[in-house]
């Protein structure tokens, strides 16, 4: 029982999860003929759900802490047309115009993070406020008008891994990232069992090490080839690339750092955090300038790859950020989450979309099946922690532990008749 949990984790909805979006993919590969698992058609659905995922890393630090942020999409949108006028009115080169961007999200989360953390109004309200605010600045200073952006800048949003070496029919670079990512994974499982034999911790079997390390550099070497192997000119997606950046860094400052500890701390319980030392006022106000600060750099990578700002980017993308987090096993009362399974609750609401585009479904039923998805996997989980029973992998797992126990069980029964 315990070598299974090792292997499946401790949070068993979240390997539910990988489950669920695993059976997604296999059940869309056979209804699409073979379409959803072409290099193609992957290479697409990261480029066009990459932003959706970055604004789903913020939100669930956002949604940890305790809060809910209404405003990214508009915050995305007005950053987008900002950078996008400066690089065309003061013609600044493409850098200058991204670090404008995030100049431009740092402050308005500063300017929202204030009302939250020190004014004491809910999130909620105060993002709602931002939604229709920044929505209309956007509209405002860009004249309700679409405004290209320059070639260079594009290559954040619409730009690929480039043609390196000797032609082999896949992309050198990516195979060699991909390549690297398995070796830190391997070295990665090696470092860690080496550390709880010195530490005397307990030390996981080593079949289940392997298992571990031999299915996750499956499915890595597996995503490189389909990166890799797709049509000229195409490869790993930059903002792929970037996404992959920020899930290793935020992954670390949520799990190994003083920082994500108090912000799980604050959702948890606030009061009590702040008994314990925790300064919820600045972890308040970090998160949601953080968020801020990421729906800026989404909104770039968007208007790079539509190559143009318009008035009416970012509606709805609050809506897809949150649904992903709480997909991804985030709780509604705070505390929980994690930024992994965000990004697993941003794939399967992507895959989802993809597939019934693949089917010919329309927007309308595609927007109910997501909305029905949500509301269930939020449902189980506040259902099962009202009632206080465990998931349907937990349960079959308790089954399974009672089953490899047989003669423990008799073993006390002998011995309380002998008593």
């Amino acid at each position: 029982m315990n070598a299974f949990r090792q292997l499946f984790g401790a949070n068993l909805r979240q390997f539910g999860m990988i489950f669920a979006l695993l059976a997604m993919i296999a059940l869309f590969q056979i209804l699409t003929g073979g379409l959803t698992l072409t290099p193609d058609n992957v290479i697409n659905l990261f480029n066009g759900n990459s932003y959706i995922l970055i604004l789903a890393i913020g939100m669930v630090l956002v949604i940890i802490a305790g809060h809910i942020d209404l405003s990214v999409g508009s915050v995305a949108a007005f950053a987008g047309i900002v950078v996008a006028l400066a690089m065309r009115d003061w013609h600044l080169p493409w850098f200058m115009g991204i670090l404008v961007g995030l100049l431009a999200g740092a402050l308005i989360g500063a300017w929202q993070g204030f009302w939250v953390a020190f004014v004491g109004i809910p999130a909620f309200i105060v993002t709602l406020a931002g939604m229709m605010l920044f929505r209309g600045a956007n509209q405002f200073v860009g004249s309700s008008t679409t405004v290209p952006v320059p070639s260079d800048f594009q290559f954040i949003g619409a730009g690929y891994l480039p043609e390196v070496g000797p032609n082999t029919g896949y992309n050198n670079l990516t195979v060699l990232l991909g390549l690297i990512v398995v070796a830190a994974v391997i070295y990665g499982q090696i470092r860690s069992r080496r550390n709880a034999v010195e530490l005397g911790a307990e030390v996981t079997e080593l079949w289940v090490s392997v298992i571990k390390t031999v299915v996750i550099s499956v499915a890595i070497v597996y995503a490189t080839y389909l990166f890799a192997s797709g049509r000229p000119g195409t490869s790993l997606p930059v903002p792929g690339l970037i996404l992959g950046a920020l899930v290793l860094v935020y992954g670390f400052i949520a799990t190994r750092t003083v920082i994500g500890r108090h912000i799980y701390a604050v959702g948890g319980n606030r009061r009590a955090a702040e008994l314990s030392g925790v300064q919820s006022k600045k972890i308040n106000f970090l998160v949601i300038m953080n968020m801020s600060i990421l729906a800026s750099l989404a909104g770039m990578i968007f208007v790079a790859r539509s190559n143009a700002s318009g008035p009416f980017d970012g509606v709805g993308w609050e809506l897809d950020a949150i649904a992903a987090v709480f997909i991804g096993g985030a709780a509604v009362t705070g505390g929980v989450g994690t930024v992994i399974g965000a990004m697993i609750g941003g794939l399967v609401m992507a895959v989802l979309n993809n597939g019934l585009q693949l089917q010919g479904v329309g927007a309308d039923m595609t927007q109910m099946i997501k909305g029905l998805v949500l509301l269930v996997a939020v449902a189980a989980d506040v259902y099962g922690k009202t009632q206080g029973r465990p998931s349907i992998i937990g349960l079959l797992m308790r089954n399974f532990g009672n089953q490899a126990k047989p003669e423990s069980k008799k073993a006390v029964s002998t011995t309380s008749d002998s008593t």
